[in-house]
């Protein structure tokens, strides 16, 4: 990826104003340049991020790259290669995997998810007790259904979710972090002795939904979802950091990750040099597991702006991605008419889910600049993407400090970057 870097030493110089022309789309570098200022001043120089790395693009061309900070506690320079956990940005990867197999005719989408599943064949929808008390008996559950779990309309939750008693359940068997303890298949016979929090289809709730999909992309495609992703997502793509883990020798390229503490610097809680993703894992989170780099995934994003095609590797239809960044939600609904999440990685006002991504379906009531269309996600780490069809536009941001929730950077970024366009096809 052929990106101008802008490092300490270019945000100390006074900055060039000019213009980065692909035909008559043009962005001023010279407002783009206020980013790093940004970055530095508010999250790198006072510590509240360990670091930050941000790709911003228009017509698939990189018009902005900014690198910030140390790989972690032992002082090093951020890498431009460097390596990130980036969490939930794993759910688009997973979501178009499972679509591939939507093309070839091997799963529909409107099909039970019994299909692949028979352990959910006898799923049942909550009705009282959890903790030290049994689940009471619930009436049984609809059938769900693939786009349920594309959509997190399932029923089913996070422990993280903080909300429930079906909730604390999934924290006490560790659902959220399943790497290292249960195999896919052992996943999926837990899940499945649990209730629902509501009837598939008639709620919206940030679950384990993907993790899920992933495991009916391994169960349909007979591979496991790491050789999956590989053989038809990265391989094609030239995405050759990103995998389910960390690579044989590649740990120091493995940034630290981080906690927030309130009032305090963050706290590291994973070191890259001796984390467990050094080591393979029982199970390949496609909710979750997947480490890369940002070059990688702007080349992810990318594929999507194009349609789902990049330096001629078709990895889908145009037609399929139209579909996937289409609002599915009941009625046209946004999240603050369907959610029962405390958290997710979205904003809730203006915005629908489609097959995998959040999007904008109401620009002004996300009081930000954003685009009719526009789709992202992002990761627990603070990591995110979005992608906006309308002014050619992606950006990737990573830094590693956890919940994403602690900090305003997104809509920071976003401001940013909607104010350096000089023209807009809106």
């Amino acid at each position: 990826m052929r990106v101008a870097r802008t490092d300490e030493i270019a945000i100390q110089a006074k900055p060039k104003h000019r213009y980065v022309r692909r035909g008559d789309q043009d962005v001023r570098s010279g407002r783009l340049a206020r980013i790093a200022p940004f970055l530095s001043d508010a999250y790198i120089a006072n510590g509240r991020l360990p670091n930050a790395q941000l790709v911003v693009a228009r017509d698939s061309r990189p018009v902005h790259y900014t690198s910030l900070g140390k790989m972690g506690d032992d002082g090093r320079e951020l890498r431009d290669d460097a390596l990130f956990r980036i969490a939930s940005m794993t759910k688009p990867v997973a979501s178009v995997a499972f679509m591939q197999l939507v093309e070839q005719c091997k799963v529909a989408l409107e099909e039970p998810v019994t299909r692949v599943f028979p352990e959910f064949a006898d799923l049942s929808l909550y009705a009282g007790g959890g903790g030290s008390i049994p689940f009471a008996p619930g009436t049984p559950a609809p059938p769900m259904r693939f786009v349920d779990l594309l959509t997190h309309m399932s029923g089913l939750t996070y422990g993280l979710q903080n909300r429930t008693n079906i909730d604390a359940v999934y924290r006490e068997n560790n659902f959220d972090f399943a790497r290292n303890h249960l195999d896919s298949d052992g996943y999926i016979e837990k899940l499945a002795q649990l209730p629902l929090e509501f009837a598939p289809g008639q709620g919206w709730n940030y679950s384990v939904s993907t993790d899920v999909l992933g495991i009916a992309v391994e169960r349909i495609s007979g591979m496991r979802l790491g050789d999956y992703f590989e053989q038809h997502i990265f391989g094609p793509l030239g995405m050759k950091d990103t995998r389910f883990g960390v690579a044989e020798g590649q740990a120091d390229r493995l940034v630290d990750a981080y906690a927030y503490r309130p009032g305090k610097p963050p706290k590291m809680i994973d070191a890259g040099a001796t984390s467990k993703l050094n080591r393979p894992g029982t199970f390949d989170s496609g909710g979750g597991g997947l480490v890369g780099s940002i070059a990688d995934y702007h080349r992810f994003a990318t594929m999507l702006l194009n349609g789902g095609e990049l330096d001629g590797a078709r990895i889908l239809s145009p037609k399929t991605v139209r579909l996937m960044r289409t609002n599915h939600l009941p009625g046209g609904a946004d999240l603050t008419e369907m959610s029962s999440s405390l958290f997710s990685e979205a904003n809730n006002a203006g915005t629908g889910f489609g097959l995998g991504f959040a999007m904008v379906i109401d620009p002004a009531k996300t009081l930000m600049p954003s685009s009719l269309g526009e789709f992202y996600w992002g990761g627990a780490y603070s990591t995110a993407f979005f992608v906006d069809p309308v002014e050619r536009i992606t950006m990737v941001f990573m830094t590693q400090v956890y919940p994403s929730s602690t900090y305003p950077i997104r809509r920071q970024l976003k401001t940013l970057i909607y104010s350096a366009l000089t023209q807009s096809h809106a």
